[in-house]
C-alpha cells in the first residue's frame, strides 16, 4: 500500500469477459464480479466508506456503534465494514429475511441481529425511532448506516467505475464499455456508478450508458419514472427481497430522469421466474450462485433479452458490463428448486 493512502473495507474485484455470457447475449459481456466482496456483495464498497467516513466525524469514535436496517446485504456490509474499524455493529431486518442470511449476519461478528417489519422500510424505523434511541440512553454513540440514501455510500459505490477504466486499459481495450448494467433497489449502487461514469470525464459521459434492472414488485424506479414522481409501493411482491425498497432516494429519481431524457439510462423489469432463469444460467456457465437481485441482471444475457430492452440488435464489437452484485443468501438446493419451477422460457416484461 503506497505510504499515506487509506486502507479501504473493500476489495478490488475481478472483471472477466465471459465467453459464455457473450455469445448468448451477441456482444462483449464482461463481469464486474462484486460478489467477492468481503461482505458477499458490492454494498462493501459504499456502506464500507459510509462506516469510514462516519467513525472519522464521532465525537468518541471509542464509543461508536454502528447501526444498520437491511434485507441483509447491507447489514453484512455494515458489520464487515465495523468489524473492519473495530467497532460493534446491531442490524435491523425485516420479517421476511431468510434464516440463513440472519446466520451469516451473527456469524459475521453482528452484536445483535433485530427481526421488525414487514419490509425494509418498517424495520429502518424500529431501528432509528426504538433500538438506536435505547442505545443513545446506554450512553453510546450511536452511527446511523443507511443501505443506499447517503453521499458516502454513492461516492464508496463510485470506486467500482474506478476500477473499471483501470481494467479497461489493463486489458488492452482502447474505449470505455457502452452499457454498464446493474439491479436497482433503493438506488446506491445506480448513483455510485452515474457518479463514477462522470468522475471519468467526457469520453464516459457521452459513451457509456446504464442499464437499470428491476423485478416486478420490487420495481419503485421504473413506477416513479413511468408516474413521473416518486412512487412509493404498498408492498415488495417480488422474492427479490434484496431489492426490497418500497421507494428509490430522491438522488436517484432525479439521476435516472436526467439519465433517461438525454438517452444515457434504458430501465426494464423482468419477472421474478426471469431472474431466476438468470440465477441458474449463470450457475451453469460460470459455476457462480448469485441472488435474485443479481440474478434480473444476468438475465438480459439470454433469450436476446438485452435486444428486447434495448429495441434494436446489438453488435458483436459492443461492450456491456455486468455488475454481479451479490450472492449471499444463495444455496445449491435454492437455485434448483428454481430450476424446477420456473423451468421454461419466459417473455421479456418491458417498462
Amino acid at each position: 500500500m503506497t505510504a499515506g493512502k487509506r486502507k479501504n473495507a473493500w476489495r478490488e474485484t475481478p472483471l472477466v469477459e465471459s465467453v459464455n455470457l457473450s455469445k448468448a447475449a451477441g456482444c462483449r459481456i464482461f463481469l464486474k464480479l462484486d460478489n467477492l466482496q468481503p461482505s458477499g456483495s458490492f454494498k462493501s464498497r459504499g456502506l464500507g466508506n459510509l462506516v469510514q467516513q462516519s467513525l472519522s466525524r464521532c465525537k468518541d469514535p471509542a464509543n461508536a456503534h454502528f447501526y444498520s436496517s437491511s434485507g441483509g446485504n447491507a447489514g453484512l456490509g455494515c458489520v464487515h465494514a465495523a468489524n473492519f474499524v473495530g467497532r460493534p455493529s446491531t442490524v435491523v431486518v425485516p420479517i421476511s429475511t431468510k434464516p440463513m442470511m440472519i446466520a451469516k449476519l451473527r456469524a459475521a461478528g453482528a452484536t445483535q441481529v433485530i427481526q421488525h417489519g414487514a419490509h425494509w422500510s418498517e424495520a429502518d424505523r424500529h431501528l432509528r425511532e426504538v433500538v438506536m434511541k435505547s442505545a443513545t440512553a446506554r450512553g453510546e454513540e450511536p452511527v446511523y448506516v443507511h443501505p443506499f440514501d447517503h453521499p458516502d455510500i454513492w461516492q464508496g459505490h463510485s470506486s467500482l467505475v474506478d476500477e473499471l477504466a483501470t481494467q479497461f486499459i489493463e486489458q488492452d481495450i482502447e474505449s470505455p464499455p457502452d452499457l454498464i448494467v446493474c439491479s436497482v433497489g433503493g438506488g446506491g449502487l445506480f448513483n455510485g456508478i452515474a457518479q463514477g461514469i462522470h468522475n471519468q470525464g467526457e469520453l464516459w459521459k457521452r459513451r457509456t450508458k446504464i442499464l437499470a434492472m428491476e423485478t416486478a414488485g420490487a420495481d419503485a424506479l421504473s413506477q416513479s419514472l413511468a408516474a413521473g414522481k416518486r412512487v412509493t409501493l404498498p408492498a415488495i411482491t417480488s422474492l427479490a427481497t434484496s431489492l426490497g425498497a418500497v421507494q428509490v432516494c430522491e438522488r436517484t429519481f432525479n439521476l435516472a430522469q436526467q439519465y433517461r431524457a438525454s438517452g444515457m439510462l434504458h430501465n426494464a423489469v423482468l419477472t421474478d421466474a426471469e431472474a431466476a432463469m438468470g440465477c441458474w444460467r449463470f450457475a451453469d456457465d460460470e459455476r457462480m450462485l448469485v441472488e435474485l437481485a443479481c440474478g434480473v441482471s444476468v438475465a438480459i444475457s439470454y433469450g436476446r433479452r438485452l435486444e428486447a430492452i434495448l429495441g434494436r440488435p446489438v453488435t458483436s464489437d459492443e461492450k456491456v458490463v455486468i455488475v454481479v452484485c451479490g450472492g449471499s443468501a444463495m444455496s445449491v438446493e435454492t437455485v434448483e428448486s428454481w430450476r424446477k419451477q420456473y423451468g421454461g422460457s419466459h417473455p421479456v416484461h418491458m417498462v
